[in-house]
């Protein structure tokens, strides 16, 4: 196993790409080999434990998730993982299969294992039905309380870094207009769900040289925001976000081929496009780009609005929106933020408490005393509303979601 996926990653490396993650076969082989590791690759091993294996509800996430609670039981054994290990390890699941494991050590007799199990949860925001088991136990477990009180005072927010004052980047400038296609080409349609892949086919009939200069530019030191005229325009690809970010964006701590955060800086950014940077963690703004090159160190300001060149002139101006963008970026994305802020009303809720003050919510538009056209209507049922209006924020309840072509595995 370990020389076919040392293969697998020299060819991928030939590309400058990481290897793809983990299979479910492939992560029960390497659980067999952390139980007896052959000497000299134990530090290889737990690296592809720890951040090769996709997170929540990926075949190979249940492999990881059982193997890692049954050292947690002390039901299998690794020289190299602890029990406490084991815990620490399955709080940076995210959510799904390492939930239900977390909850049941909450109950654990093992004083260390138990506190270990708590700072796990209290990280974690997919915990879905979970959220009642840990909320019953609160009243006798005192670190199900821990957690409850974690979730109720917002410490998965709390605990990130805000948005500086002052973000210095790099400029990568396409004039004109970036359509979703530049970004992800539909030619190489079948790679969109492996991210670093089909990344390299960003731009590459627009700017063949593209890829080549933003590394360059990345050896200023600084992050490379990525600007242009019009950006974002044609049809809604999740996966042109996916390439842009896998060039501009951050490493995911334990999620393997994926990154979020960034910088996107257009005169008219489309409006799907923007949510979708929304939603990664990416911070989309709206400006007049005209004084900005390729190449160019540019001062972003986003507390006051401003974009500064290396003199310290204002070379452009804007207003964030939405309102709540900056805990959007703050939260490592809107979907997190969604669920996080979701899961932190819900726990204030069931302890009687007022909905926390930390969050910006988003503004409510006012009444006009008109009714509800038959469409609006439709979405507020499914929001548990009368009716929604322009520019309402709206978080469905879904129960099954319906995909075409790519987006399945994506």
């Amino acid at each position: 196993m370990l020389n076919s996926y040392r293969e697998h990653l020299a060819e991928r490396g030939a590309k400058g790409i990481p290897p793809l993650p983990l299979s479910a076969e492939q992560t029960s082989q390497l659980c067999e080999l952390l139980q007896n590791p052959p000497a000299g690759e134990e530090e290889a091993l737990m690296a592809m434990l720890r951040d090769r294996i996709p997170p929540g509800v990926d075949e190979a996430a249940y492999v990881k998730a059982g193997f890692l609670t049954a050292i947690a039981k002390a039901e299998l054994t690794s020289p190299l993982i602890s029990p406490q290990g084991a815990v620490d390890l399955l709080g940076t699941m995210v959510g799904g299969y390492n939930v239900q494991s977390l909850v049941e050590l909450l109950q654990s007799d093992q004083t260390t294992l138990v506190a270990e199990a708590a700072t796990a949860l209290s990280k974690t925001l997919l915990v879905f039905d979970a959220f009642n088991d840990v909320l019953e136990i609160s009243d006798i477990n005192p670190y199900a309380k821990q957690v409850i009180d974690a979730w109720a005072n917002a410490a998965w927010f709390i605990g990130r870094p805000k948005l500086p004052e002052a973000v210095t980047v790099t400029v990568f400038k396409v004039p004109g207009e970036t359509n979703t296609d530049d970004l992800s080409p539909a030619t190489h349609a079948t790679t969109r769900p492996d991210i670093p892949l089909h990344a390299l086919a960003m731009l590459e009939s627009r700017i063949p040289s593209a890829l080549d200069t933003i590394a360059k530019l990345k050896q200023n030191g600084y992050p490379v925001a990525y600007v242009g005229d019009v950006v974002g325009t044609g049809s809604s690809r999740k996966s042109a976000i996916n390439s842009l970010l896998w060039h501009i964006g951050e490493d995911i701590p334990y999620v393997p081929n994926k990154r979020a955060g960034g910088y996107i800086l257009g005169g008219k950014i489309a409006p799907i496009f923007f949510n979708t940077a929304e939603d990664s963690g990416a911070l989309p703004i709206e400006c007049d780009v005209s004084k900005m090159e390729t190449g160019d160190v540019i001062t972003i300001h986003p507390y006051n609005g401003e974009i500064t060149n290396q003199a310290g002139e204002v070379i452009s101006t804007f207003t964030l929106k939405p309102d709540t963008i900056l805990d959007e970026v703050r939260a490592g994305g809107r979907i997190p933020l969604l669920i996080g802020r979701s899961l932190t009303d819900k726990t204030r809720e069931a302890l009687g408490l007022e909905p926390s003050p930390l969050f910006t919510r988003p503004s409510i538009p006012e009444d006009t005393g008109k009714g509800f056209t038959l469409a609006q209507k439709m979405v507020g049922k499914a929001c548990g509303l009368p009716g929604v209006r322009p520019g309402s924020s709206c978080e469905p309840i879904m129960t099954t979601v319906g995909s075409q072509d790519t987006t399945g595995p994506m």
